[in-house]
């Protein structure tokens, strides 16, 4: 048997019990045969869609927009449908066990189709919540920019970076873009923070080089007065798509590494640099991807060449997994990271100061946001751009900034 038939098989058995419910919730709440019909061909043509854009993809493309917009439609089906089904099978197991227990008390059960119309309005009422939310994520969300700010404290910070601030942004993804405008709002936000370097950790692209092709005049406009510094990502390797060959993936990727200095970055390929100031200095690490399921190019040690363990030392790792399995407790200590990659899942919800939830956080230990452990810090930006659902829900794109603080 091929090993892809018991996970289709739990899958189209997961799918049918999400259809079952909602169908039946439908037909409980209306009699309407059009309204019944209906519901059951949009989710059918939402099915139709995302397996005829699969089959029929071609893989040399990588990850195409028809590709995002068949899963931001199968998402529309799917995730309020879950919605109903915890709901329904939640008054379900109730019903039962009030059957059971009759049984044994020889009581009659009293009709419950009154109350199962009610659940059932609840149900799709509660459904409704994540359909406009996912709808307001595809048309507005992936563009709603939010700036979220730190003050970090370190007692080994040299004198005069006390004040000194860095603007992490990451993910950008340009292949997914289609409004300049929202862009340039996005760059101009980057550049009112107006801070001394700006630091890119990453994924500048889905697949391709020539994706950024009609970004470049836009993200050269990024300014700052001690420079702009950048690393790599996993999808800058040209790993998700199929080659005709090993020299057209290589010449894919020679172009992607020249992209960063037309846009006036500073490419670290395992290297580092010192920025300077009044005298005294700071070591700026970055190194290739390296990640837990991942490329691991990433060489930490030959990316710290020539830098003392006395140093006070950021590190651009595009995968908060290196940071987790390898550099938070190196004897070297890193006292800063920066990274990205999980993107928050681009689904979630966040209230700040309270409570915060992603499916991202089964994957990954440090999923969003900023994380100390053994007094080092790293800070895991939610990304700038967006990749396969074209939307975000709930966790913003973001740009960080962070004020480093003696003390």
């Amino acid at each position: 048997m091929p090993r892809w038939v018991i996970p289709l098989l739990i899958i189209s058995s997961v799918i049918f019990l999400f259809e079952l419910y909602a169908f039946q919730a439908i037909k409980t709440v209306t009699k309407n045969k059009i309204i019944q019909y209906s519901w059951l061909l949009l989710g059918g043509l939402a099915y139709l869609n995302f397996f005829y854009v699969i089959l029929s993809s071609d893989r040399s493309l990588g990850q195409t927009r028809q590709f995002q917009w068949a899963v931001g439609f199968l998402l529309l089906a799917l995730v309020p449908k879950l919605f109903v089904l915890i709901t329904m099978l939640g008054e379900d197991l109730v019903r039962w066990v009030k059957k059971l227990m009759s049984i044994f008390s020889n009581e009659t059960t009293k009709p419950i189709i009154s109350r199962r119309k009610f659940v059932s309005q609840i149900a799709l009422g509660l459904a409704a919540i994540p359909f406009a939310g996912l709808l307001y994520g595809i048309f507005k969300g992936r563009y709603n920019f939010k700036v979220l700010k730190y003050e970090l404290k370190f007692k080994d910070l040299p004198e005069s970076f006390d004040g000194f601030t860095i603007t992490q942004i990451t993910d950008i993804h340009s292949g997914s873009f289609d409004n300049k405008e929202k862009i340039k709002y996005g760059v101009d936000l980057i550049n009112k923070q107006e801070s001394d370097v700006i630091l890119f950790t990453g994924d500048i692209v889905n697949n391709f080089a020539h994706e950024m092709d009609d970004w470049i005049d836009v993200f050269k406009d990024l300014k700052a007065s001690h420079g702009k510094y950048s690393i790599l990502g996993n999808h800058d390797y040209g790993d998700y798509s199929s080659w005709k060959n090993e020299e057209d993936k290589a010449a894919n990727f020679k172009a992607i590494k020249e992209i960063h200095p037309k846009i006036g970055f500073d490419l670290l390929l395992n290297e580092n640099r010192y920025l300077e100031k009044d005298g005294e200095k700071i070591a700026l690490i970055g190194v290739e991807n390296w990640g837990k399921g991942f490329k691991k190019e990433g060489d930490l040690q030959k990316a710290s060449k020539g830098i003392s363990k006395e140093d006070f030392k950021i590190l651009m790792t595009h995968d908060p997994t290196h940071w987790d399995l390898k550099v938070k407790e190196d004897d070297f200590n890193y006292q800063l990271s920066l990274s990205g990659h999980t993107h928050g899942l681009q689904f979630g919800i966040e209230i700040p100061g309270f409570f915060r939830w992603s499916p991202s956080q089964y994957v990954y230990k440090q999923w969003a946001g900023l994380y100390e452990e053994f007094g080092r810090f790293i800070n895991v930006n939610r990304g700038f751009g967006y990749h396969a659902f074209p939307g975000r829900v709930g966790i913003w794109p973001e740009i960080t900034v962070i004020e480093l603080k003696k003390g």
